[in-house]
């Protein structure tokens, strides 16, 4: 009996364009975008499906995405996803926010949001700095760690401590779903793509607020190469940022 060989294609989803990626060698959002596409096919969405995309290193998301998109103000991810949400409920909208524009100058709008309970999906992409305007500190910078703006590490006597959004979400009613992945590995970029379909799955089913928070590397400004990048988001950010999911409400109604 001969052996058989399987043949498996690797191919761009349907839902991506071909057009080239401006995105720097080792960052996540490349991952994450075809993660988010081939979701969208294998759930047959794309006709209906509008992404908003914010201001930072995602800000021209909808070159690559052959869907509707909509571009929102710095940190207004929420309200525009909410407004079209509610103007047109058969659509399946999701916000793409990076930790600049949803936990800072966003904070206000993703805790209202979430505490409304919208019916829409939050991809919040988590790299520990403002990667669009020069690897300023962010709201998620870790202690300790270097950036444009904290040349000897940020000190959180005088900055505070990293936020930590899935745990501040955790304390409202409204969040269906909150988790934390990160794209550290392939198990983790497999993990990540689970959690990301069953948020778009709640949204479809009506349940409500879904977050999926994604640690992703930042090789230009972690002042990296892509593989340690992978490791510190592994063996560093995971310390601070822990994963798992912080809130599922339909384990709760299972009993």
């Amino acid at each position: 009996m001969e052996p058989t060989t399987a043949v498996y294609h690797y191919r761009r989803p349907e839902s991506m364009t071909a057009k080239p990626m401006h995105y720097c060698p080792g960052c996540g959002h490349g991952t994450l975008h075809k993660l988010l596409a081939e979701i969208i096919d294998e759930l047959g969405i794309r006709q209906r499906t509008i992404g908003i995309a914010p201001v930072g290193c995602s800000v021209v998301a909808y070159d690559y995405f052959d869907c509707d998109f909509c571009e929102a103000a710095h940190g207004r991810a929420p309200a525009v996803a909410t407004g079209i949400k509610r103007c047109r409920p058969d659509c399946i909208v999701f916000a793409y926010q990076g930790d600049g524009d949803l936990a800072s100058i966003g904070t206000a709008e993703i805790i209202h949001a979430a505490n409304r309970g919208e019916n829409y999906t939050t991809v919040f992409v988590n790299n520990a700095v403002y990667g669009m305007t020069g690897g300023q500190m962010a709201p998620t910078t870790l202690p300790g760690q270097r950036t444009q703006t904290t040349p000897h590490g940020r000190d959180p006597a005088t900055t505070g401590m990293p936020m930590k959004v899935c745990e501040l979400l955790a304390a409202l009613d409204g969040p269906y779903l909150l988790a934390r992945t990160a794209l550290d590995s392939p198990a983790g970029v497999r993990k990540t793509k689970r959690l990301l379909k069953q948020a778009f799955v709640n949204q479809i089913e009506g349940k409500g607020f879904s977050l999926v928070e994604v640690l992703s590397p930042c090789a230009t400004y972690w002042r990296m190469d892509p593989v340690a990048a992978i490791d510190f988001v592994k063996d560093e950010m995971t310390k601070v940022f822990p994963l798992g999911v912080y809130r599922d409400k339909s384990k709760d109604q299972a009993g």
